[in-house]
């Protein structure tokens, strides 16, 4: 469960810090709707990875590994560049924030806390 537990923590913080003043803003709440899947890895997630983000602010992920698929779920909210992410997992609550970089109708730049970028097309 340990390596669950890193994973998740890797799921919560892919992509997640920075500001691009290129990324349209005000329509990232709504541009993050549907489901996306990583194409390119830059942290923790591996390609083929998927999440998906919900009308009503929830968010489902499947995160591809050797041993089979691990499947979590939680909250999201997006505001401006920031998308702040909410996951339990084995009764610990794993909270992160992570930045937009670009975001356009089929794909999705984030980028986290230590600079590395994951690219994901909408599904």
């Amino acid at each position: 469960m340990k390596q669950l537990s890193a994973v998740v923590l890797g799921v919560v913080v892919f992509g997640l810090a920075g500001f691009s003043p290129a990324a349209d803003t005000d329509d990232n709440a709504t541009k993050i709707i549907g489901s996306w899947e990583v194409t390119k890895a830059g942290g923790d997630v591996p390609a083929g990875s998927t999440i998906e983000f919900t009308k009503d602010l929830k968010l489902s992920v499947v995160i591809k590994t050797d041993g089979g698929d691990v499947k979590v779920s939680g909250t999201y909210k997006v505001e401006k560049d920031e998308l702040r992410v909410k996951i339990t997992v084995e009764n610990q609550t794993v909270e992160a924030t992570v930045t937009i970089k670009k975001l356009a109708d089929n794909m999705m730049e984030l980028e986290d806390k230590d600079k590395k970028v994951d690219v994901l097309k909408k599904k």
